[in-house]
């Protein structure tokens, strides 16, 4: 394992489990500090640093919701007065309703538009804003918005409407060095996937199997990477061959 990462500071938001925790340890494990960003989940955040500051890195959680302009700001503020300024950004919190789109109410849209599309527009201002020149951005979306689904219209759509903020803002930051893509899995074995999904799911892969976090998280860690330094603008998929 290189520590090509070392000196660079990372803010991964959605951190505490899932493909986000993958994500962080990933990021930990190649050298970079961590800010380890969360909603609720503050005991398996705190897990998650601890797992990083045991294996001799430096990371800390930070709790904030990101439907709140202001709670983003302060998890930027708190991330940076940590570690200092941030070169790596992850959006990566999501939530997800299975739903008829005829039968979805205002709440069901409120709710997936927050998290997915109104929290993530305001991670990447704040990431836009705040960056270090030759920075990285990138967004967690979904392999979903290229494929023909059911009862996932609210999430796609909230998705979708992620991936077009990212092209947008790669064109604006590209002066300054800094890459933005989203980065797109396929069906991963996480909360977000039904139990009842699992095993339809691991049959549309090649690899007969869904995507496990790490799977999706190395794909990341790459994209934060020197090595991906021509790289912006892109969705980027990993979905093991679904998409």
């Amino acid at each position: 394992m290189t520590d090509d990462l070392k000196g660079r500071n990372a803010l991964v938001t959605g951190a505490s489990r899932g493909i986000g925790r993958s994500i962080a340890l990933g990021l930990a494990a190649r050298g970079a500090a961590v800010a380890v960003g969360y909603v609720r989940s503050a005991e398996k955040a705190e897990g998650v640093v601890a797992e990083i500051v045991g294996a001799g890195g430096a990371a800390v959680a930070i709790q904030g919701d990101l439907a709140r302009e202001a709670d983003v700001q302060r998890l930027f503020d708190t991330a940076e007065g940590a570690h200092g300024p941030l070169d790596i950004v992850i959006a990566n919190a999501a939530d997800a309703i299975q739903k008829p789109l005829i039968e979805c109410t205002e709440a069901d849209y409120d709710r997936i538009f927050d998290t997915n599309t109104k929290g993530v527009f305001f991670t990447l201002r704040e990431a836009g804003r705040r960056v270090r020149d030759g920075g990285r951005i990138i967004v967690t979306s979904t392999g979903g918005t290229k494929m023909l689904m059911t009862e996932t219209g609210l999430y796609l759509g909230s998705k979708g409407a992620v991936e077009q903020f990212v092209r947008v803002l790669a064109r604006e930051l590209g002066h300054r060095n800094v890459t933005v893509n989203t980065l797109s899995p396929g069906f991963t074995d996480t909360d977000l996937l039904p139990e009842r999904d699992r095993a339809v799911a691991a049959g549309m892969s090649p690899f007969n199997r869904s995507g496990a976090p790490a799977d999706v998280a190395d794909v990341a860690v790459f994209l934060a990477s020197d090595a991906a330094r021509w790289i912006t603008g892109q969705d980027i998929g990993a979905g093991g061959g679904v998409f």
